[in-house]
């Protein structure tokens, strides 16, 4: 069976985005090559990818891939980009958006049985980037089989958390890298 993943950058006081989802502080502590090799090793191991409508249409996430893999010559950027672009990506709204790219579609039914039919689909993981009220759904409905939470040396002080609930997780490895960032990998407790 297939595993969700969820990957996401967070401050160090826990959210995924500012107060009106600003993300601006995920770049404060600058690039480290090893950690976006983490980003790319997680989008290798994964064939499709879950997004909510706000990160793909209003994020402009898809276009922005989409330009990356197009129009940058080389480097790790554009080698992520083209995997975002080859993924299949379903972007999940309950409204009807209009969203266009290359190997998007669009998805209204029910959350758990939607991502219960993905992971029960042969191919590679399913990775999750976003937005907030998205990963929230999936978090709260226990749809997360594994976590890779990237910590960033910031605090910010307000803004949008993905956890609205308890939950308890099993750390099962952390990596600290040269930017400050850390990124800790967790599994939902048994």
């Amino acid at each position: 069976m297939r595993k969700l993943k969820l990957q996401v950058q967070m401050t160090l006081d826990g959210f995924a985005a500012g107060p009106n989802g600003e993300n601006d502080w995920v770049f404060i502590s600058g690039p480290d090559a090893a950690g976006f090799q983490k980003i790319i090793d997680l989008a290798e191991s994964s064939d499709t990818l879950l997004l909510g409508r706000k990160t793909a249409q209003e994020g402009g996430f898809i276009k922005h891939w989409e330009n990356i893999a197009d129009n940058q010559t080389d480097g790790p950027q554009k080698t992520l980009g083209q995997l975002i672009v080859t993924m299949h990506k379903i972007v999940f709204s309950r409204a009807e958006p209009v969203i266009s790219g290359r190997n998007v579609k669009l998805a209204s039914e029910d959350l758990v049985t939607a991502v219960q039919v993905l992971k029960e689909e042969p191919g590679k993981d399913i990775l999750v980037y976003g937005g907030v009220n998205f990963v929230s759904s999936l978090i709260s409905l226990d749809l997360i089989d594994e976590y890779f939470i990237f910590t960033c040396p910031v605090a910010i002080g307000n803004g949008l958390s993905i956890f609205k609930e308890k939950k308890i997780l099993k750390l099962e490895s952390s990596i600290a890298f040269k930017n400050g960032k850390v990124l800790n990998k967790y599994l939902p407790e048994a």
